[in-house]
């Protein structure tokens, strides 16, 4: 089915333009003014609307396999396109545990026979799996992911000589997660002897502090720098990280230096990072316990800085979905993570709203440098000859958050009772309208990630 949309604000590549852009086998096959005369066959009139590229998020858990009475492939990437997220890349801490070639492969099946949204998946590393990691196809796997912190599912790598193994010799990107694991397990032990088991729930800032993520992401940088490794430091938390990393210029399809080399060190923020802090726990409690935490307000108005000058690269959410009844729990017990995907883009817009960022560079944080960071194949742009992953949003129509409208598996949200001044009216998915107006089209499903590399 070929498809015109016409009177369509574009956002793209730092500008916003008034176009026609005509959809045909799953390309963007034209973009252009006054093309109502081509025959197409269907025309959708995007007055008012913004077009935008589909969001490309690099970092969230859909819990399958094994977990999946918290949430699935097929339930969270539904979620995900509702809110205008097209491509994800999901992270390797199932049951079991991603860690070989072929329980990766076992990931990639039920993407493609599940999935409504485009898909990768990261090979898992862990403190005996050095020969797994290195089998990594890189023209076909997003990354490795190396956990150096322990997380929900701890996949915890911290023998030294493993990481300075993977480090030297990693067939494709890395991404870390970054918290040093004695100085968290001191603290936990520390405010356990203060307080028992009525603990606060704003202790997990204290406890998971900045300097247990300082110390973390700044040893993961040096490995970085020793060996030549391309390294991605996921859900920064903190303003004192920032120093670590020097402004990208996008150019090319490359995220560059000042200098013109490479960028070898990028960084992501997670929207939870830039919308909650410290004192949200005090009426969300457990809702927004995640690791790294959820922190003091200076920092979240300092992650923000840092993404407006290019010191971050990307915005993502970290997408972790629990059961509520498991979130419920007491602190000590309650895991780590939060639902995130389906309002990830609505979330940007309400800060655009606010005048602290604006349209241009939420598209080119979510959509544009997330394809030239992990090199994806014809995604992440609004060009000609491109895959359509496509997205029309309104931002003066209201998404109110409740219960009954939240797709995730797990149906809550720590956003419940926000009113969003933006929706996500129509996602184009390789050229399928898999969403439009609160109804989903099942006839297709995503595609595999590929990346130029």
């Amino acid at each position: 089915m070929t498809t015109l949309i016409v009177n369509a604000q574009v956002v793209n590549e730092n500008e916003i333009n008034e176009f026609d852009v005509i959809i045909e086998n799953g390309h963007i096959q034209r973009i252009g003014k006054d093309l109502q005369h081509v025959a197409t066959d269907r025309v959708i009139d995007a007055k008012g609307q913004y077009l935008m590229p589909g969001v490309i998020d690099d970092q969230v858990h859909f819990r399958e396999p094994g977990l999946t009475h918290k949430a699935n492939i097929y339930t969270e990437a539904k979620a995900a396109v509702a809110g205008g997220v097209t491509s994800f890349m999901e992270m390797p801490n199932t049951v079991p545990n991603t860690l070989t070639q072929e329980l990766l492969a076992d990931k990639y099946k039920i993407g493609a026979e599940t999935s409504l949204a485009n898909y990768s998946f990261f090979m898992g590393a862990s403190n005996d799996n050095y020969e797994e990691v290195m089998k990594t196809n890189p023209a076909k796997v997003c990354g490795i992911k190396i956990f150096m912190g322990s997380s929900t599912g701890n996949m915890l790598v911290d023998a030294p000589e493993v990481l300075e193994k993977i480090f030297a010799n990693a067939p494709c990107i890395i991404a870390t997660h970054c918290e040093d694991e004695p100085t968290v397990r001191q603290r936990m032990e520390h405010f356990k002897e203060k307080y028992g088991e009525n603990v606060p729930y704003n202790i997990h800032a204290l406890i998971r502090n900045e300097e247990a993520c300082l110390k973390s992401s700044t040893f993961a940088s040096s490995l970085a720098h020793k060996h030549g490794t391309r390294l991605h430091i996921l859900h920064i938390s903190t303003g004192d990280e920032v120093v670590l990393f020097e402004p990208g210029i996008r150019t090319n399809g490359q995220i560059l230096l000042s200098d013109g080399q490479p960028k070898l060190v990028t960084a992501e923020a997670c929207v939870h990072h830039l919308w909650f802090d410290a004192e949200d726990y005090h009426t969300l409690g457990n809702k927004i316990k995640c690791n790294p935490a959820i922190k003091a307000p200076h920092h979240k108005e300092a992650i923000l800085q840092a993404v407006l000058d290019n010191r971050i690269d990307v915005i993502a959410t970290d997408h972790a979905p629990h059961t509520i009844e498991e979130k419920a729990q007491g602190y000590w017990q309650a895991p780590s993570g939060l639902p995130l995907v389906q309002h990830t883009l609505n979330v940007m817009l309400e800060l655009n709203k606010a005048g602290k960022i604006s349209i241009e560079r939420i598209v080119e944080k979510m959509s544009h440098a997330v394809a030239d960071l992990f090199q994806i194949s014809n995604r992440g742009y609004i060009r000609e000859g491109y895959w359509a992953d496509l997205i029309l949003v309104d931002t003066n129509a209201q998404t109110t958050v409740e219960p009954g409208n939240i797709y995730s598996k797990c149906g809550w949200s720590p956003f419940e009772g926000v009113n969003f001044q933006s929706s996500v009216s129509h996602t184009f998915v390789s050229g399928n309208l898999v969403y439009e107006n609160g109804k989903f089209n099942e006839s297709q499903k995503g595609q595999r990630l590929l990346f130029n590399r």
